[in-house]
């Protein structure tokens, strides 16, 4: 079984990311000097400038005199409340998060970083409400989807963190923090799904093919061999199997019982484009270069690009004398 990390609560929200929030709503406060007084704007202005300078006491003494000078301004209750989570003051930052919804329902990421406060302080089922209401009303916000499946995945709930968490990939393929837990979610999957597997069955073929796997993977390939053959005894005609069992023969250095491997699955799956490529690897390691050449560039012609090929087809040339 795969050991899953043990950190069960991420870091937190990061400082650039709570800078670009304040910077958007910084930009949005101001068209609101129509509408506030102009010292409490002035306040908000000083404020935004020193939590862009990390100087976070004034930061929120500021925002938090904005927000006693005019009460209907939302982002400066949003601001107190982002710079109370910075502080780990989570209850003032709920506080805060709160009022400024109140104020204004949808202004963005106010539900999110209530979210996170919930979160910090495991109230989990508020943390997921709050975000949920994010993600469904910016659907293109990549953080939003992150954090939802942060929270399923605490909730215990990881296909449903898989799901929130691949949207979240889809908007921000390159992200490592949601990289990271979409891995966590999916091996949450993977061990559940295994686990269930087992438990129904633990003599299937397919259990002896899932451990035949693992101990490849691990370069146990003895182990390996011995798994596949207890799969293949259970399901002789089952495609796949008499291919990956010739790939552990041939980790192996038997050569023979590879080469019978994979002619075995070109028996049962004649299209199998991975026994045709390896059969034609395993004959150019025995120095048959026509033999080796034909079963490569038959398996290329149904899936070009296959890895190494094109070295494989060099020593296949080389072979055949080709090499001027």
């Amino acid at each position: 079984m795969v050991n899953l990390p043990s950190t069960k609560r991420p870091g937190k929200p990061t400082t650039k990311f709570v800078f670009a929030c304040l910077v958007i709503l910084f930009c949005l406060a101001r068209p609101l000097r129509s509408q506030v007084a102009s010292a409490a704007s002035e306040i908000f202005r000083q404020a935004s400038e020193a939590m862009q300078r990390g100087n976070l006491n004034v930061a929120g003494d500021g925002f938090e005199a904005a927000a006693r000078a005019a009460p209907a301004f939302a982002e400066a209750h949003f601001n107190l409340g982002l710079v109370r989570e910075e502080q780990g003051r989570f209850e003032e930052a709920i506080a805060s998060f709160e009022k400024a919804l109140a104020l204004k329902p949808r202004l963005h990421g106010a539900n999110l970083f209530l979210g996170i406060a919930y979160f910090r302080l495991d109230r989990l089922d508020k943390a997921f409400a709050a975000i949920q209401k994010e993600s469904a009303s910016y659907s293109k916000d990549a953080p939003a989807w992150m954090w939802l499946g942060v929270v399923r995945l605490a909730q215990g709930k990881p296909e449903e963190a898989a799901e929130a968490l691949d949207k979240a990939a889809k908007l921000a393929p390159d992200d490592t923090d949601i990289l990271y837990h979409r891995g966590r979610a999916h091996l949450q999957v993977s061990k559940n799904s295994y686990g269930r597997m087992f438990k129904v069955d633990s003599h299937s073929w397919r259990v002896h093919q899932v451990l035949a796997q693992a101990n490849a993977e691990a370069d146990r390939h003895t182990d390996a061999v011995a798994e596949y053959l207890a799969a293949i005894k259970l399901a002789p005609s089952q495609p796949g199997l008499h291919e990956e069992l010739g790939s552990e023969y041939r980790s192996l250095g038997k050569v023979q019982e590879a080469e019978e491997s994979f002619l075995r699955e070109l028996e049962i799956a004649p299209h199998s484009v991975l026994a045709k490529y390896e059969l034609g690897v395993l004959s150019l390691e025995q120095s048959d270069g026509a033999k080796g050449k034909e079963l490569i560039e038959a398996a290329l012609k149904e899936t070009p690009g296959l890895l190494h090929s094109d070295y494989n087809l060099g020593r296949a040339e080389m072979l055949l004398g080709n090499d001027a």
